[in-house]
């Protein structure tokens, strides 16, 4: 490997970062959600929330905000791609490394960054049900 090598990113990685799937500009009022899951990771700042909504048992929309590196952006527009439409429990086994594979791979150094969405997606669930009974 060459100096420098560590830092590259996929061109998916690059993709899903210059154009986020279902990332949530603005006010959140305005996105129809059932249940949110806010997570953040004080080693590296990056902060994450995500949006559910659910029908039928299933992830029928989903939208996310991050104050995070293009790795935990791109990440997390993975992540929202592989959950959408899966049912809950479906949407919570995607692993941190189904999203690196989907993704191509992250450098090493980053593949903490793809953790962080699944935990926020944890948390809605969580929230979700919790708020069902």
């Amino acid at each position: 490997m060459n100096e420098g090598e560590d830092w590259i990113y996929t061109e998916t990685v690059k993709d899903h970062f210059l154009h986020p799937r279902n990332f949530l500009m603005g006010d959140e009022s305005k996105f129809d959600y059932d249940a949110v899951g806010q997570v953040g990771n004080p080693v590296c700042g990056d902060q994450m929330r995500m949006y559910i909504k659910v029908k039928d048992g299933k992830i029928s929309d989903i939208a996310w905000k991050t104050y995070g590196c293009a790795s935990a952006i791109a990440s997390t527009s993975a992540l929202s791609e592989l959950a959408k439409g899966k049912t809950l429990d479906a949407a919570l086994e995607i692993s941190a490394k189904d999203i690196d594979d989907y993704l191509g791979n992250l450098p090493k150094h980053k593949f903490h960054c793809s953790i962080l969405g699944h935990d926020a997606l944890k948390e809605a669930v969580k929230n979700y049900r919790k708020a069902l009974k």
